[in-house]
């Protein structure tokens, strides 16, 4: 718990942020937490506010659930219920709420602001999801594959699809750890170039590869992974039959993934689409660990929450 301490009281924005030993920490403290070795309501008499400008299924009941577990009181906080969806600023807003709440969770469209709401409040802001990164998410996801694959240093993960927020937080949390990541996207969908270049290093610093590429039999060659997201993103439905279009041949289905591992385990961050970026041979057959994954997502979040609030 030495490396976990330092997190005490800092906020969680995106993985870029923490080390490799302190990404490493909180997945053996969720993986304990999860197995029902973790401390008993560390978070007793703490209150989360979670706010959501986006709907949500698994940030939405992971996150109220793993707080009722650890002893603290979930408040849910719409955009219809706050001032800020009224006008008021996010300075105001993150002073007022640092008044009444131990910490914030805020699942949002820009990651500016909520860059801006960790800056202005006193207490720990956990990112939720942006456009930009899905930082849970990701800790969710390698929870998963370490528990399926035993590790993480030196697989290979290959992402299929729009180089979205899911595809950065991949990007990143898959560099810091030491997994060899491939993103294959059609022309003009690819991931940031900055996040791309800071995955990089990373990488570099781990010894792992970073592929960008618009083939998607190269990106799963010997893959020991396979993770795909909807082909549109929430906010981008007015682009769904473009996009559509635009996806032809990038399916995770029987024929990509027999260019993967004999081995390999299939991910999705859920909503899925079967029959669209995934066929329902592949999200519903033996590879497929996506409903691990979701459970995951609050045993991982647990884990930062404990890390970032408990006293």
């Amino acid at each position: 718990m030495n490396i976990l301490s330092a997190l005490k009281g800092k906020d969680f924005l995106k993985l870029a942020d923490f080390s490799t030993e302190e990404i490493l920490a909180l997945l053996e403290l969720a993986a304990d937490m999860k197995a029902g070795k973790g401390p008993v309501k560390p978070l007793a008499g703490k209150t989360l506010g979670m706010i959501f400008q986006k709907s949500s299924t698994r940030t939405r009941v992971s996150f109220e659930v793993g707080m009722l577990q650890l002893g603290g009181h979930p408040l849910f906080l719409s955009n219809n219920d706050l001032q800020l969806g009224r006008g008021e600023t996010i300075y105001d807003t993150a002073k007022v709420l640092s008044r009444y709440l131990d910490g914030i969770m805020i699942r949002a469209h820009g990651h500016e602001q909520v860059e801006e709401l960790a800056e202005h409040a006193d207490i720990p802001v956990i990112n939720g999801l942006t456009d930009s990164y899905h930082p849970c998410q990701m800790m969710a996801d390698m929870l998963t594959i370490q528990e399926h694959k035993g590790k993480l240093k030196g697989l290979k993960i290959a992402y299929i699809g729009d180089g979205n927020n899911v595809a950065h937080s991949i990007l990143i949390g898959s560099a810091k750890v030491g997994m060899d990541v491939a993103i294959a996207s059609p022309v003009g969908y690819e991931p940031d170039a900055d996040i791309v270049a800071q995955a990089e290093g990373f990488a570099n610093e781990q010894g792992s590869t970073v592929v960008i590429t618009n083939d998607p039999v190269e990106a799963v060659k010997d893959a020991d992974v396979i993770y795909t997201d909807v082909w549109a993103s929430m906010g981008q439905e007015a682009e769904q039959d473009e996009r559509v279009q635009k996806f032809t041949g990038f399916q995770v289905n029987e024929e990509l993934c027999s260019h993967a591992k004999s081995d390999f385990i299939f991910l999705h961050c859920l909503p899925a689409h079967r029959g669209e970026e995934v066929s329902a041979e592949i999200i519903d057959g033996k590879h497929s660990v996506i409903f691990d994954e979701a459970e995951n997502r609050m045993h991982a979040q647990k884990a930062i929450l404990v890390a970032c609030m408990a006293d």
